[in-house]
């Protein structure tokens, strides 16, 4: 069962609209334009993809699939977790206009394993598409949609009706499964006048005494030492690399590569794997330079690159349950 969200604490809602509790929350919308208008690195129209079917996890593992942008499929024995689930080929809300995708998500729908929870970060149109929750409604009957305070509207018209909202360090079990919704340092909106309206956030998952870590979309900031402190190192994290370009507009909001790097050791992480890039041009930079950049701060860092990676579209990472990976 949840426990109680309650009223949500006052250090990052003022009974209107949320806020990071840093003062790091972002520029105002007036401020799109001018970030719109810096000169851009050119992606290419199409990156192909070939979709696999995930691989069917050996007794006593769990097995974590990289789907694009921050959408993995996470595979556990007790149950299998979807993040932020987008299919579509716009990260907008028109079908014709806004940020087309560029590689196409690396395992169909119609190939995913039977999904039980479903976690959903915020309303960003790159992490909440309600064309593909409709479709997983449709597809999964009523898996668990675990999201933090404010999204529940979102859901609901999308055909959800098991939901469960959670403040900053709200748990809820979804059988066995543990989920903690997490802090972020980021912001929402799905338009000019709903900003931080809903709350944002990332998950911590446990099973059987193993942890992943979905840390959803964040600037960097002290909320990875404190998941640290509270809850422990986790086995893995999913850390966002990408759209972090020009840093006046993207750094209270996103990670850039070195930050990333820096949270993976706050977390003392065992392992992390990057997200939240080379789907979807977002931001100036090229469409490789967030992997090119995260190779780069591992070496300054003196961390072997296998501490830190990133996967193809499609592609698995295994990690063992009877041992640390």
């Amino acid at each position: 069962m949840p426990s109680d969200p309650g009223t949500p604490t006052r250090d990052h809602f003022d009974g209107r609209r949320y806020f990071n509790p840093t003062g790091a929350n972002g520029l105002p919308f007036r401020a799109v334009p001018r970030m719109l208008r810096e000169p851009r690195r050119p992606w290419p129209r199409h990156v192909a993809v070939e979709p696999r079917r995930p691989p069917v996890p050996a007794a006593g593992e769990i097995v974590v699939t990289f789907i694009g942008q921050a959408t993995f499929l996470i595979q556990t024995p007790d149950g299998n977790i979807l993040t932020d689930p987008v299919w579509s080929t716009r990260a907008s809300p028109i079908p014709f206009a806004g940020p087309r995708r560029v590689r196409a998500p690396g395992v169909a729908i119609a190939d995913l394993p039977g999904i039980d929870v479903i976690l959903l970060s915020h309303n960003h149109y790159d992490h909440c598409d309600t064309r593909t929750l409709r479709a997983l409604a449709r597809r999964f009957g009523q898996p668990l949609a675990v999201t933090p305070l404010g999204n529940r509207t979102i859901l609901q018209k999308a055909g959800f009706r098991r939901i469960t909202e959670l403040d900053w360090w709200g748990t809820t079990t979804a059988g066995a499964l543990a989920v903690t919704l997490v802090p972020a340092q980021h912001f929402s909106g799905r338009g000019p006048f709903d900003r931080n309206r809903a709350l944002w956030g990332g998950f911590h998952v446990v099973t059987r005494g193993h942890s992943v870590l979905f840390a959803g979309d964040t600037g960097y900031g002290p909320h990875f030492q404190a998941m640290r402190a509270r809850l422990g190192p986790p086995d893995l994290a999913l850390l966002p690399i990408g759209a972090y370009e020009p840093r006046w507009f993207m750094k209270d909001i996103h990670l850039n590569p070195a930050e990333a790097v820096q949270a993976h050791r706050d977390l003392e992480a065992r392992q992390s794997v990057g997200m939240h890039f080379g789907t979807f041009q977002l931001t100036p930079e090229a469409i490789d330079d967030p992997v090119i950049a995260l190779a780069e701060a591992l070496r300054a860092q003196g961390l072997p690159g296998d501490r830190f990676r990133t996967l193809e579209a499609g592609a698995s990472l295994q990690l063992p349950l009877n041992g640390r990976p």
